[in-house]
């Protein structure tokens, strides 16, 4: 899983969805990756996080175990 900085706009709805996934720079405010490979129980929240993403920044390779 990968976040696009250039392309967030700190929304923070990854972060709302899934804060154990995601966090927000506290200067910027642009999406930060915590956990680039989540366990299996959060999936479909990331799934939901990228859907969610109102610039589409959150890029998710597989995430199917």
């Amino acid at each position: 899983m990968a976040a696009d900085r250039t392309k967030c706009c700190g929304s923070g709805m990854c972060t709302l969805n899934v804060p154990d996934v995601f966090d927000q720079d506290p200067d910027e405010g642009l999406v930060i990756v915590l956990d680039p490979e989540p366990p299996q129980e959060l999936h479909h929240a990331v799934e939901d996080a990228v859907e969610l993403c109102p610039a589409s920044a959150i890029r998710v390779a597989r995430l199917s175990a």
